[in-house]
């Protein structure tokens, strides 16, 4: 994917299993809002190929229901109530679970009469969350969902993200900076930096095949068993930080 002559990200190369909630990790500029974008549809890449679900993303409306999306901003409309946005969702979607959404606004403390643009920015992020997650589509892409969410917000999502993943059969992929939420909840994971895809996997393989080992004066993350247990957030900072020795 390019950007005029910027190079958003290029070689790659990746296959994701079904049924994954998936970590992307990357420092800023490393591409993952254009991976996201790409996997949603809502970009075409400049080269290459890419199959969501078996299909080109965006690609009619059996596909686009297959897929929900929540970008980093939270977008809504802010004239609307949060009913409003449900009854949108309802009209909108052919898998929409009402009952859910409205347990889960109800839950949250959110009052159903209450315009968008009024709400906090946690509240916003909850009630697009919501939205997404009450659309019941096969895969669910969040672009930093918790950026906006205090501590305790942030840990009701992910048990909340938890048991919807155990309730129904749907992938996510999940971007985030915040390293020690991914560990939480993501059985696999992609690294991105440079725009280039740097690790991809399942976690508890990735983790089983690097070790941390003493070389000189100092210790280094290889990719190979023998030597110490690393745990992901120094996985994953080793190979953004190119020290991994392949």
């Amino acid at each position: 994917m390019r950007y005029g002559r910027r190079v958003a990200l290029t070689e790659c190369t990746l296959h994701v299993p079904a049924g994954r909630v998936v970590g992307l990790v990357g420092p800023n500029g490393a591409g993952k809002s254009t991976f996201l974008g790409l996997t949603g549809g809502l970009l075409t890449p400049t080269s290459g190929r890419i199959a969501v679900l078996g299909h080109r993303p965006g690609d009619g409306a059996a596909q686009l229901a297959d897929v929900a999306f929540v970008a980093q901003d939270a977008p809504l409309y802010p004239s609307l109530t949060v009913a409003d946005h449900l009854r949108l969702g309802a009209r909108l979607n052919p898998r929409w679970d009402q009952p859910y959404a409205e347990a889960r606004i109800k839950r949250l403390g959110l009052d159903p009469g209450q315009k968008a643009g009024r709400l906090s920015g946690g509240q916003r992020a909850q009630l697009a969350l919501t939205l997404a997650a009450a659309k019941r589509a096969q895969l669910l892409i969040l672009d930093e969902p918790v950026a906006s969410l205090d501590p305790l917000a942030r840990r009701m999502f992910l048990q909340d993200l938890q048991e919807f993943v155990a309730e129904v059969e749907v992938s996510v992929v999940l971007s985030s900076h915040l390293l020690s939420d991914l560990a939480r909840v993501c059985d696999h994971l992609i690294v991105l930096s440079a725009a280039h895809v740097q690790l991809a996997g399942d976690v508890s393989s990735l983790l089983a095949g690097h070790s941390r080992v003493t070389e000189g004066d100092g210790e280094r993350i290889v990719p190979k068993p023998d030597g110490r247990p690393v745990d992901l957030e120094d996985l994953v900072l080793a190979y953004m930080a190119g020290e991994v020795v392949r």
